[in-house]
Protein backbone atom coordinates (compact mmCIF):
# COMPACT_ATOMS: atom_id res chain seq x y z
CA UNK A 1 0.00 0.00 0.00
CA UNK A 2 1.29 3.30 -0.78
CA UNK A 3 2.45 6.02 1.83
CA UNK A 4 2.16 9.82 1.63
CA UNK A 5 4.67 12.01 3.56
CA UNK A 6 3.34 15.37 4.48
CA UNK A 7 4.06 17.86 6.85
CA UNK A 8 4.53 16.61 10.45
CA UNK A 9 3.65 12.42 9.55
CA UNK A 10 3.14 9.53 6.67
CA UNK A 11 -0.65 8.29 6.30
CA UNK A 12 -1.35 5.11 4.04
CA UNK A 13 -3.63 5.44 0.97
CA UNK A 14 -5.04 2.13 -0.82
CA UNK A 15 -3.86 1.73 -4.42
CA UNK A 16 -6.19 4.42 -6.08
CA UNK A 17 -5.29 7.03 -3.74
CA UNK A 18 -8.08 7.07 -0.99
CA UNK A 19 -7.42 7.05 2.77
CA UNK A 20 -7.05 3.64 4.34
CA UNK A 21 -7.87 5.16 7.81
CA UNK A 22 -10.21 8.40 7.46
CA UNK A 23 -9.61 9.05 10.75
CA UNK A 24 -6.08 10.14 9.75
CA UNK A 25 -7.48 12.99 8.36
CA UNK A 26 -6.59 16.60 9.12
CA UNK A 27 -6.24 19.91 7.27
CA UNK A 28 -2.54 19.19 6.53
CA UNK A 29 -3.22 15.27 5.67
CA UNK A 30 -5.87 17.13 3.11
CA UNK A 31 -3.24 19.84 1.47
CA UNK A 32 -1.01 16.24 1.01
CA UNK A 33 -3.85 14.49 -1.01
CA UNK A 34 -4.80 17.98 -2.96
CA UNK A 35 -1.09 18.15 -4.07
CA UNK A 36 -1.02 14.45 -4.78
CA UNK A 37 -4.14 15.08 -7.14
CA UNK A 38 -2.87 17.67 -8.96
CA UNK A 39 -4.59 20.54 -6.85
CA UNK A 40 -2.84 23.53 -6.75
CA UNK A 41 -3.86 25.49 -3.44
CA UNK A 42 -6.34 24.27 -0.83
CA UNK A 43 -7.57 27.90 -0.21
CA UNK A 44 -9.36 28.53 2.72
CA UNK A 45 -12.83 28.60 0.70
CA UNK A 46 -11.70 25.52 -0.62
CA UNK A 47 -10.67 23.87 2.45
CA UNK A 48 -14.47 25.17 3.64
CA UNK A 49 -15.57 22.91 1.62
CA UNK A 50 -13.79 19.80 2.16
CA UNK A 51 -14.61 20.56 5.87
CA UNK A 52 -18.17 20.69 4.76
CA UNK A 53 -18.11 17.32 2.64
CA UNK A 54 -16.60 15.59 5.47
CA UNK A 55 -18.48 16.50 8.34
CA UNK A 56 -21.94 16.30 6.17
CA UNK A 57 -20.48 12.54 5.04
CA UNK A 58 -20.29 11.75 8.67
CA UNK A 59 -23.04 12.77 9.67
CA UNK A 60 -25.61 11.50 6.53
CA UNK A 61 -23.15 8.31 5.32
CA UNK A 62 -23.51 10.32 2.26
CA UNK A 63 -21.88 13.11 0.09
CA UNK A 64 -24.21 16.04 -0.07
CA UNK A 65 -26.22 17.56 -2.90
CA UNK A 66 -23.76 19.00 -5.00
CA UNK A 67 -26.05 22.50 -5.64
CA UNK A 68 -26.42 22.52 -1.89
CA UNK A 69 -22.79 23.34 -0.87
CA UNK A 70 -22.12 26.98 -1.23
CA UNK A 71 -25.15 28.02 0.62
CA UNK A 72 -24.10 25.82 3.09
CA UNK A 73 -20.82 26.95 3.43
CA UNK A 74 -22.32 30.65 2.96
CA UNK A 75 -20.27 31.15 -0.19
CA UNK A 76 -21.77 32.44 -3.93
CA UNK A 77 -23.71 30.64 -5.79
CA UNK A 78 -21.60 28.50 -8.07
CA UNK A 79 -18.69 28.55 -6.05
CA UNK A 80 -18.22 25.05 -6.29
CA UNK A 81 -17.94 25.39 -9.81
CA UNK A 82 -15.08 28.54 -9.50
CA UNK A 83 -13.05 26.86 -6.96
CA UNK A 84 -12.59 23.61 -6.95
CA UNK A 85 -12.50 19.75 -8.55
CA UNK A 86 -14.41 16.90 -9.88
CA UNK A 87 -16.56 15.51 -7.13
CA UNK A 88 -14.37 12.10 -7.26
CA UNK A 89 -10.92 14.32 -6.05
CA UNK A 90 -13.10 15.85 -3.43
CA UNK A 91 -14.20 12.56 -1.64
CA UNK A 92 -10.47 11.71 -1.61
CA UNK A 93 -9.29 15.38 -0.40
CA UNK A 94 -11.70 14.75 1.81
CA UNK A 95 -10.61 11.81 3.39
CA UNK A 96 -13.17 9.74 3.22
CA UNK A 97 -13.17 6.10 2.49
CA UNK A 98 -13.55 4.77 -1.05
CA UNK A 99 -16.75 5.04 -2.52
CA UNK A 100 -19.13 2.18 -3.96
CA UNK A 101 -20.29 1.79 -7.50
CA UNK A 102 -23.34 3.69 -6.63
CA UNK A 103 -21.42 6.41 -5.52
CA UNK A 104 -19.38 6.73 -8.07
CA UNK A 105 -22.61 6.43 -10.68
CA UNK A 106 -24.31 9.59 -8.58
CA UNK A 107 -21.18 11.69 -8.48
CA UNK A 108 -20.64 11.40 -12.42
CA UNK A 109 -23.74 11.58 -13.39
CA UNK A 110 -24.12 14.71 -11.34
CA UNK A 111 -22.55 16.83 -13.97
CA UNK A 112 -21.12 19.73 -12.03
CA UNK A 113 -17.82 19.98 -9.98
CA UNK A 114 -17.38 20.59 -6.06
Amino acid sequence: MPVLEYAGGKIVLDDEGYLENPDDWNDKVACALAEKEGIEELTKDRLEIIRFLRDHYRKYNFFPVLNSICKNVHQPKGCTNELFMDPLTAWKVAGLPKPNAQVVGYLKGEGGVV
